[in-house]
């Protein structure tokens, strides 16, 4: 029975010592077989377990992990929620996303400490200026809340942004999504696997897929490190190694993989109390809660597997913020960590069914999967329980390369993060 989290659930246990707190999630062995096998315990694994339990009561369902839950791409990254995205089929997704993060907490018991500070996205030139007036545009005719500010207001909400003349990449103005913000990343992960794991789904960790048991065009369960699980329906969310996985079952993704990294400082006193982005300069920074600048920017140029990531990037980054907040030229770094980002050729996610029946695939996010966690989840959840995919996904479907519908994303949102 898992407690449920409240200030009297937490008074009762002082009284107690905290010794009566039962673990957040269940650890169990694997069984034989499931109705569903999620591949990947990261933020769109787990979200998508907990929606298959919840909104389809499917509950015989196995997250497996080859390391520990959350040890990927949703704790290695810069927390960043927004979804004022140029197109209608990526703004609509991302704003699915956006609504269910705001009732999250609540949802499933567990804080996740969304905080909605809005987001900017400056802009520095005329042509910058020209592509945020036009993606502002779509938004509203989209229902995303957007506003576009001048260089004078942005003066003023933003003190510790140079917006002098003197500036080498003059400020001119920016858009702004007051319902964006940021979130704790690895609270999504604790939270989703806490609330799923009641809901009757096991995770298990350190379980290593090695490949796919498929008969006659159909999957019928996974081999891995703690032998053959048995399952009618397998959805794969393992972010920069999908394309691994996919190669196990005889399919080519059209994602690369690439690292990318992000770096915070030793914690200030709240001087930045909002999301900061640049695509002219590539960087973006916003303040934690503990007081860490959060700074990052673009993915490293090569393909690979490396959680390392190169130095110049870190370089590149840290002289881009200064040239936006001069007042951070003398803040030391931190500490510094990388993660492997699948990133598809129009720069949007792959959610769909396969060739192979009772396969399915969400991934090639790229930098922007985090946003997205609860309404990617929520999306796959739909796709997997009916083998048809959800209306906001139909488009991210894989036959896009095939056909051509592409949605290119690439430059038309700003920083894709």
């Amino acid at each position: 029975m898992t407690n449920r989290y409240s200030f009297w659930s937490l008074f009762k246990q002082g009284l107690k010592h905290h010794e009566g707190w039962t673990p957040a999630w269940r650890s169990p062995k694997p069984k034989a077989s499931y109705d569903v096998i999620i591949v990947g315990a990261g933020g769109h694994g787990l979200a998508t377990a907990y929606y298959l339990a919840k909104e389809h009561g499917i509950r015989n369902v196995a997250v497996v992990e080859r390391n520990h839950l959350g040890g990927g791409n949703i704790c290695r990254n810069t927390t960043i929620v927004r979804s004022n995205y140029l197109w209608d089929e990526s703004a609509l997704l991302y704003e699915h996303g956006l609504k269910l993060w705001e009732g999250l907490t609540e949802e499933i018991n567990f804080n996740v400490m969304f905080s909605q500070r809005g987001v900017y996205n400056i802009g520095h030139t005329l042509q910058d200026m020209r592509d945020i007036e036009r993606r502002a545009n779509a938004n509203l005719l989209q229902g995303v809340d957007v506003e576009v500010v001048d260089r004078k207001t942005l003066a003023e909400r933003i003190p510790t942004l140079d917006c002098s003349s003197r500036a080498r990449y003059p400020v001119m103005g920016a858009s702004f999504q007051p319902r964006g913000g940021v979130a704790r990343h690895d609270a999504i992960a604790w939270g989703f696997a806490r609330a799923a794991s009641a809901l009757g789904v096991d995770i298990i960790q350190n379980c290593e897929v090695q490949g796919f048991d498929i008969e006659g065009g159909r999957v019928r369960g996974v081999q891995t490190t703690k032998g053959l699980i048995r399952a009618d329906k397998v959805g794969v969310v393992a972010a920069g190694h999908t394309s691994v996985l996919a190669k196990m079952a005889g399919i080519r993704l059209p994602i690369e993989s690439h690292p990318l990294q992000a770096f915070v400082s030793e914690s200030y006193k709240p001087v930045l109390d909002t999301v900061v982005m640049s695509n002219a300069v590539h960087g973006y920074a916003s303040q934690s809660d503990k007081g860490e600048l959060v700074i990052g920017a673009g993915i490293d140029g090569y393909l690979g597997y490396g959680q390392r990531g190169s130095p110049h990037i870190i370089e590149h980054t840290a002289a881009a913020i200064c040239e936006m907040f001069p007042v951070f030229s003398r803040v030391r770094m931190n500490r510094q960590w990388g993660g492997i980002v699948d990133v598809s050729p129009d720069a949007c996610p792959i959610i769909s069914k396969t060739k192979v029946k009772g396969l399915y695939f969400n991934c090639g996010w790229g930098t922007g999967g985090f946003k997205a966690t609860p309404g990617s989840g929520n999306v796959f959840a739909h796709t997997i329980a009916h083998d048809q995919p959800h209306p906001l996904n139909e488009a991210f479907s894989i036959d896009r390369f095939h056909t051509g519908h592409l949605i290119d994303e690439h430059g038309a949102a700003a920083v894709a993060h």
